[in-house]
């Protein structure tokens, strides 16, 4: 039976979601922006009730949430939608990581060529951002700052916390991905100072197709972020296009589920990666894990297995379990992990190393006989 280890990439939808939305689908057919009739009343009341679900489980208020299509849109509006008042305040510089997700390290490469300054630090040997390497880069200029709070493909959490104090008291803005944070590093997101957040319903049991933009308001007014799309004023003029009434009540009932829920997920994934480990150790394969567990989410893993190709590992394994070595918007791409080799790993080790990630639902049997497998195939490569 083959299992699925690639949460990081994307989850599988939660029953109680697709439910959810299958309900939405038949029985309410309006447009959220209908102001002429019930139908329209009834689908935007269920966009509200998602709203507030998200905003519950963030520790936001409602009104600071917005619907998108997804963290790279998100992304995209928190950093680009800033272009207007950086030109109005004189600051065109940001300080970023270079182990973002393509959606906001792209997008700071084109404001590069636009004339934007930006820094993009790297990490220590073992994932993490410094907080001062970080904050030392920030200037009178500096427009925004953007880290991740989780990367995609190690796992590291990143000191978001310490930053988003420090800049707080400086008033710069900050804008947090918390992709991989979101539904699992509950309390941790609710206690950080940030500006902008983004993340992805499917990456918590939630629907394709559908994310959120936080804004945090401050004195009454939200950030100067503006639309970077234009045809509509929905989610208040920041996302025009028609709101997928079903993708975001998905959206608020995975949040809603992770409200309840978080804590015993967290506590199976941690006793999944212990049983990994063990099985690791004792395969007598020489192996070691990228990036500090001390600082690492629960759900993930990322090992190399020395003198075994993680290309050619992923391909002989792939009857009996799904995983990647990287990040699926680069999955396309052989060459070797930028995040990785930003850590100072050589490509070697980089060329052996591969990505596991599971989550909520999971069925911790088969995932560690998927595991075992996996480990039996690196063997007989090895």
């Amino acid at each position: 039976m083959r299992v699925y280890l690639d949460y990081n990439a994307s989850t599988p939808v939660d029953e109680r979601v697709l439910e959810c939305m299958i309900d939405v689908y038949r029985n309410h057919i309006g447009n959220a922006d209908s102001r002429t009739h019930q139908f329209g009343e009834d689908t935007r009341s269920i966009v509200e009730l998602a709203r507030k679900q998200v905003a519950d489980l963030l520790g936001v208020n409602a009104d600071e949430v917005f619907f998108t299509s997804g963290a790279t849109e998100s992304n995209n509006i928190a950093i680009q939608g800033l272009r207007e008042y950086a030109e109005n305040s004189g600051k065109n510089h940001i300080v970023t990581t270079a182990i973002e997700h393509k959606a906001v390290l792209e997008t700071l490469k084109q404001l590069e060529k636009e004339g934007f300054m930006v820094d993009f630090i790297d990490p220590d040997q073992f994932g993490r951002v410094k907080p001062e390497d970080v904050l030392n880069k920030v200037t009178e200029r500096t427009l925004v700052v953007s880290v991740m709070h989780v990367n995609n493909e190690t796992g590291m959490i990143q000191p978001v916390q310490e930053i988003g104090e420090e800049l707080s008291k400086r008033g710069i803005l900050f804008h947090v991905d918390a992709t991989q944070s979101c539904g699992k590093l509950v309390e941790e997101i609710k206690n950080l100072k940030y500006n902008m957040l983004a993340f992805s319903a499917h990456k918590l049991q939630g629907p394709q197709g559908v994310g959120v933009l936080v804004l945090r308001k401050k004195s009454y007014k939200l950030p100067p972020v503006k639309a970077i799309m234009y045809g509509g004023q929905q989610e208040r003029g920041i996302r025009p296009g028609t709101i997928p009434v079903a993708l975001v009540a998905g959206c608020g009932k995975a949040c809603e589920l992770a409200v309840t829920e978080y804590q015993s997920n967290l506590e199976q994934a941690n006793q999944i990666k212990e049983e990994l480990i063990n099985i690791l150790r004792e395969s007598g394969l020489s192996y070691h894990i990228n990036g500090d567990q001390t600082y690492c989410v629960p759900g993930t893993l990322n090992v190399c297995i020395e003198g075994v190709s993680s290309e050619a590992l992923m391909i002989s394994s792939k009857q009996f379990c799904g995983i990647s070595n990287g990040s699926a918007c680069t999955s396309k791409s052989y060459s070797p992990s930028y995040v990785l080799s930003a850590m100072g790993i050589p490509v070697e080790q980089i060329e052996s190393s591969v990505r596991i990630s599971w989550g909520h639902g999971v069925d911790q049997d088969e995932v560690l006989n998927g595991f075992r497998a996996l480990i039996n195939v690196a063997k007989q490569m090895n």
